[in-house]
């Protein structure tokens, strides 16, 4: 049996995480839930979020979900297609979901959404459970 408390404890603690102001929101297994607000700190040199914020986010849930379950998971791919941009002030959450569980390997798709559930990215990840 899983301790949810103790692995959500250990996902919390990522330092990364918490220095960008990433916070996790959901964590059921094979899914999670990111959330962060973009900063002026978080922006590039157009005044749009930079892509490696928005990344890290969709990342975070996906490294969530793909631990949930109390087992180790690493990142095998992944990429992201961007969509839309958006403004300084914007709370973003990034929802992961399994989409494929193979034994071994695992499959998850993360939708990045703003405050009006427009989808701002599209990330896609696989990891290798050891």
């Amino acid at each position: 049996m899983t301790d949810t408390r103790a692995v959500r404890e250990r996902i919390e603690s990522d330092t990364y995480c918490e220095t960008l102001g990433i916070e996790l929101v959901a964590l059921d297994p094979g899914a999670a839930t990111t959330r962060l607000e973009i900063t002026e700190a978080l922006t590039n040199f157009h005044g749009t979020p930079h892509g490696g914020a928005i990344y890290s986010l969709a990342d975070a849930a996906f490294a969530a979900a793909s631990n949930s379950r109390g087992e180790t998971a690493v990142a095998l791919e992944t990429n992201i297609s961007y969509l839309e941009a958006v403004e300084v002030g914007t709370v973003l959450t990034a929802t992961a979901e399994e989409s494929h569980d193979a034994g071994r390997t695992a499959e998850y798709e993360v939708r990045v959404t703003d405050e009006t559930d427009r989808r701002v990215a599209t990330f896609r990840g696989r990891v290798y459970k050891p």
